[in-house]
């Protein structure tokens, strides 16, 4: 069905920009300027901001022809285009966002035609709401997994490919000793906190990073 996809939730947004010829620089370009300066990582608001699995934020300025037989169409106004699979629906991934980063919400869509702002937590619910289309194809790669379990599952993948990548050819020539190794790895792995969204953690023995959740583009 549209917009979910097992327990994830797809939301897409498309807020039309005001056009104002007397600002400069204009809206689209100070959206664009704001956005290539969001910070990702840890750090990003979409990883800041409870149940992201990914997000992208873009400027669409119209919409293309690819020829005939297609007729030419042209947008009304340039769009900012917001695409992301959450843990919630609208009005409670509005709200986090509210509650985590309204900043970040106020300083990109202030720029767009009607935004109420982020303190008036109904309203932009609402505005939210009649900006939003249906979601019908999904970038998430689980369906039913919360971001916490997610990072989880990344953290477990990772830590068990590397342990056997060390202990290859132990059955063998020691298998009790690996028995033992592998009880105490995986007591250790179950007692290690989930990685935060956003993260690029490191293994200690093979120092290659591994990037988990709260993707922003």
């Amino acid at each position: 069905m549209p917009n979910q996809n097992g327990s994830v939730f797809g939301l897409t947004i498309l807020s039309p920009i005001i056009d104002d010829e007397r600002v400069t620089p204009s809206h689209d370009l100070q959206i664009r300027r704001y956005l290539a300066t969001l910070p990702t990582g840890e750090r990003s608001p979409f990883a800041i901001a409870p149940g992201t699995h990914l997000a992208r934020l873009v400027v669409m300025d119209d919409v293309i022809y690819v020829g005939a037989p297609a007729c030419e169409e042209h947008l009304k106004s340039k769009y900012l285009v917001f695409e992301t699979n959450c843990d919630s629906d609208l009005p409670a991934y509005i709200a986090g966002l509210a509650e985590y980063v309204p900043q970040h919400l106020d300083a990109v869509w202030s720029h767009c035609v009607g935004y109420p702002g982020a303190a008036d937590r109904a309203a932009l619910i609402a505005y939210m709401q009649k900006c939003q289309i249906d979601t019908t194809f999904f970038f998430a790669a689980v369906n039913n997994k919360t971001v916490p379990e997610a990072l989880r599952a990344l953290q477990t993948q990772r830590a068990v490919t590397d342990f056997i990548v060390r202990h290859q050819g132990m059955a063998k020539t020691n298998p009790a000793r690996l028995q033992a190794e592998f009880m105490r790895f995986a007591a250790e792995l179950k007692a290690k906190p989930i990685p935060p969204a956003g993260a690029g953690r490191h293994d200690a023995e093979t120092s290659r990073p591994i990037k988990t959740g709260g993707h922003n583009e």
